[in-house]
């Protein structure tokens, strides 16, 4: 973790407003992925999803440069929807083959995470009974 994130989570209790976290950021690209996994689907569209995610605080340019990363790594591929009848195209953005193998990894390393997460909160659970 960044060294000038380390103190993200002080400014909760003075009602600084929503914030991401590091592990939201984190979890931008599993998300994505997890997304594209679906079906093909436009970035505007894949902003509301990931608000279904519980994602609300990251702004729309961190998720369309994640795009663009993951597209320079060749995870999406990205295409012009010209087919609309309204408004200018728009790029819809799909997995490719190497991105399902990415996927694949990613969902390994979330099992992983998930058993180390909740091994850390009983262990916090249980210090916070003790006192």
């Amino acid at each position: 973790m960044p060294r000038h994130r380390r103190g993200w989570a002080m400014g909760r209790e003075n009602n600084m407003g929503e914030r991401h976290s590091p592990v939201t950021i984190s979890l931008l690209e599993p998300a994505l992925l997890i997304l594209l996994s679906e079906h093909p689907q436009h970035g505007y569209t894949l902003l509301a999803e990931l608000q279904t995610l519980g994602m609300r605080t990251i702004h729309p340019s961190v998720v369309y440069r994640t795009l663009r990363d993951m597209e320079l790594l060749e995870w999406i591929q990205s295409d012009w929807d010209t087919d609309q009848t309204q408004g200018p195209p728009r790029r819809i953005y799909r997995l490719t083959s190497q991105g399902e193998f990415v996927l694949t990894s990613w969902l390994n390393e979330l099992e992983n995470s998930q058993e180390m997460i909740k091994n850390m909160l009983a262990r916090a659970n249980r210090q916070n009974g003790e006192k």
